[in-house]
């Protein structure tokens, strides 16, 4: 199926009234621990956590390093864009703070983009270490996360939920790596673990049903990160919860209704509220997102990391993409589309829309398409023109990490 705008889908308009590939595609050394597809209605954390499973399993990272050894692509041109970045470099000297400030658009800017830059970096050198085994890659970012843990106490201002969502998604990505794949040796561990789950985990678990949804997602995309890491059953719940919550209310689909789900505990649930929240859109199709009249920018966040959320669980043998695998396919196809090229219709947003969506599309493509077998044209066209994806903010190296990864 096409996931691109169609001519047998029909714009809803807003009225007053309310409203087996999947198994196959487990990772080799999962196999034997079938996905199980969860009720709404039940906990979804596993008996016993996989790891490594943030975002990238063991098979994965196999894989990735496999093929850059092989001298295949994408992966090696991926591979040496990102040992380019300064991100992966072993000259790199962390700058932790014991407050990171940061408020709107994080201005003030007071450790905002030192922590999520030094958060990517040891990432990208977890990952270089991966690859290559040079331990020197592994101590780097073993370094830079011991100078934060020994300094770190808060986050503040009002970007403060945000910006813990970012970092924290990257430190979980990284510690994870290195936790369970490096045997040389990481003293401070520990501290690293309590810098989690006291400085972080509180700020992003209650969620922010008020705030644009890719706020939220961003944040239970770090809070699932960080309970596979602490093997906390009863967060990774409570960000599954909220996940299952936000996506619905994120991307419509015309078997919502002629309106937009309403996301539990947000204040936006009359028709002009919803309206409005949904940045003044009132005709809805398939795959319409809650913030794609505000640009395609923060969009392709939303996605990204409801996306990230669902390969996190798939990992630890939770299937929650078959619960939205309709929103996102269809969201993936309508965004891509349009910044593929077709002209926005007068119906939305005006008939202007902000483009911007960057490589945000590797990790759900990769199910959706490789592991589920679903037919996506346009995001396959996007996914291919934007590779290799870069680093930014929460989202790192993903073509090396998912393109046609198992």
């Amino acid at each position: 199926m096409r996931t691109s705008l169609s001519s047998a889908v029909r714009p809803v308009v807003a009225t007053a009234g309310l409203v087996a590939l999947v198994a196959s595609g487990l990772a080799a050394a999962d196999r034997q621990a079938p996905v199980r597809t969860v009720s709404a209605r039940h906990a979804a954390a596993p008996a016993t956590f996989r790891h490594p499973g943030v975002l990238v399993g063991k098979a994965q990272l196999d894989v990735v390093r496999d093929r850059v050894n092989a001298g295949a692509q994408p992966w090696t041109d991926a591979y040496a864009g990102m040992n380019a970045s300064s991100y992966a470099s072993l000259s790199r000297t962390a700058k932790p703070r014991e407050v990171v400030e940061c408020g709107p658009s994080s201005n003030p800017n007071l450790g905002c983009s030192d922590e999520r830059g030094d958060a990517l970096a040891a990432y990208t050198l977890a990952l270089r270490w991966y690859v290559s085994r040079d331990d020197r890659y592994a101590r780097k970012a073993i370094e830079i996360m011991d100078a934060w843990s020994a300094v770190l106490k808060d986050h503040s201002n009002s970007n403060a939920p945000l910006q813990t969502g970012w970092s924290g998604a990257s430190w979980a990505r990284a510690a994870e790596i290195i936790r369970y794949t490096y045997t040389g040796g990481w003293s401070g561990l520990n501290r690293f673990a309590g810098m989690l789950r006291t400085v972080y985990l509180p700020e992003i678990a209650d969620g922010a049903p008020n705030k644009n949804g890719n706020w939220e997602l961003i944040m239970m995309d770090a809070a699932i990160g960080i309970a596979v890491f602490l093997e906390d059953r009863a967060a990774f719940d409570k960000a599954v919860g909220i996940w299952r919550n936000r996506v619905p209310a994120y991307i419509y689909l015309t078997s919502d209704g002629s309106l937009p789900k309403t996301r539990p505990g947000s204040k936006y649930d009359t028709r002009d509220e919803l309206i409005d929240y949904w940045q003044g859109q009132s005709t809805f199709v398939n795959g319409l997102s809650q913030e794609t009249c505000r640009d395609f920018g923060h969009t392709g966040w939303g996605i990204a990391a409801a996306a990230h959320v669902a390969e996190t669980a798939w990992h630890q043998g939770v299937d929650l993409y078959t619960e939205i695998k309709d929103r996102l396919r269809h969201a993936l196809g309508f965004h891509a589309d349009y910044q593929l090229g077709t002209a926005a219709p007068s119906w939305l947003c005006g008939g202007s829309v902000k483009l911007g969506l960057g490589p945000v599309t590797e990790v759900a493509f990769n199910h959706l398409h490789n592991r589920m077998g679903i037919s996506m044209s346009k995001t396959e066209t996007l996914t291919e023109r934007q590779r290799p994806a870069g680093a930014s903010y929460f989202l790192a190296w993903e073509t090396l990490t998912h393109a046609d990864n198992p």
